[in-house]
């Protein structure tokens, strides 16, 4: 072999060797990037997923409270496996979730545009009601033998109104005309009345209120400042959330302002609470942003229990007409994700979650009805 030969196959050596050093710090660099963690969003959906900010209260009358004075709780009594994804999982035909659940859905991932939809207790039969895509509609609720759907729904800046959508043929009626910011209205048990919320702007203030079926009469109670109304299953009271007292705590009262009787003492209710059907227990949610629970207590307020596992940022709850199950909005399957908001279901004791919705945008404030 001559010296050029020789030189011109250590050249070739030196290359390769150079080639090779580079490649492997292409792919480590690569390999370092990918087990980066990716930062998780930092938006909240706090606003999106609770009443309207309370403002202060007022009352000249004597609060009694059953609540105990300190806050103690057990966990859930198992935590349930999630479902993947893939839609509902197999179920027993024992005790299986009955009934419909209506829910506010964010179809167009913004809070201006929200609609109102409804789907059976087993996830089928889903189908959007309001058809106004440019109007915000929230806080459904099913009327107690299923033939109406209560909302609330943007009218105008600073009104916001209730109406009633009949399953039976589509028609909707509105039931009030201009007195405020109004949501979360239910029926009573007896069909006759609704409570609701309104919040004046002038002043800032949440009244309790309430007016006959069709719209007729309405009327704050005496007294009484909070949000998230639901009747008592004899409808002789009405649970709401309030501050009145500091803190935001549950609180029970007649239609007539008498008998307001605090319940709760958990660290940061927000509201949107639930009574079950016997009337023996209350279920609410509690916690802060992004580490939100379902806890369970007795209707006096003792025995406070944690319902779901850790970890979903639970909230929203509602009680099945059979009292076996709790409806809620979690984030069990798309954490951090501000549109990852879905529907779930768990029994009352803890047990067998399951996932209803899939969507790629936010599901929530569940109620179930007939």
């Amino acid at each position: 072999m001559n010296i050029n030969s020789r030189t011109f196959w250590i050249i070739v050596g030196i290359v390769l060797s150079c080639g090779f050093l580079l490649f492997v710090g292409i792919l480590f660099g690569g390999l370092r990037r990918l087990a980066s963690p990716a930062s998780p969003p930092t938006v909240d959906l706090f606003a999106t997923l609770s009443a309207s900010t309370p403002g202060s209260a007022i009352s000249s009358e004597p609060i009694s409270s059953t609540a105990t004075s300190e806050f103690n709780f057990s966990g859930p009594a198992q935590t349930p496996s999630v479902p993947d994804g893939t839609g509902v999982p197999p179920v027993s035909s024992q005790d299986d979730p009955t009934g419909h659940i209506v829910f506010t859905c964010q179809i167009y991932k913004v809070q201006s545009a929200e609609q109102i939809c409804i789907m059976k207790a087993d996830a089928t039969g889903f189908r959007r009601l309001t058809t106004n895509d440019g109007v915000r509609h929230f806080y459904p609720s099913l009327s107690p033998h299923g033939g109406w759907v209560l909302y609330a729904a943007f009218r105008e800046s600073n009104v916001y109104e209730i109406y009633a959508y009949a399953l039976g043929d589509g028609s909707v009626d509105r039931l009030t005309n201009r007195i405020g910011v109004l949501n979360a209205p239910e029926v009573s048990p007896n069909g006759q009345s609704i409570t609701f919320k309104r919040w004046n702007p002038a002043t800032d203030r949440n009244q309790i209120m309430i007016m006959d079926r069709n719209g007729d009469n309405p009327h704050n109670i005496p007294l009484v400042e909070g949000w998230d109304p639901t009747w008592s299953p004899d409808g002789k009271q009405i649970l709401f959330a309030s501050d009145r007292n500091g803190p935001v705590q549950l609180f029970v009262v007649k239609e007539n302002g008498k008998g307001l009787n605090q319940i709760s003492n958990l660290p940061a209710i927000r509201g949107r609470n639930d009574w079950s059907p016997d009337g023996g227990s209350i279920v609410t949610y509690s916690g802060g942003p992004w580490q939100r629970e379902l806890f369970l207590m007795n209707a006096d307020g003792s025995n406070t229990r944690q319902l779901t596992p850790s970890g979903g940022n639970s909230q929203g709850p509602s009680f099945s007409p059979d009292g076996q199950w709790v409806a809620f909005t979690a984030y069990f399957d798309k954490y951090n994700d501000i549109h990852g908001c879905e529907i779930y279901i768990i029994r009352t004791d803890g047990t067998d979650l399951r996932r209803l919705t899939a969507n790629d945008y936010c599901d929530y404030q569940p109620r179930w009805g007939p």
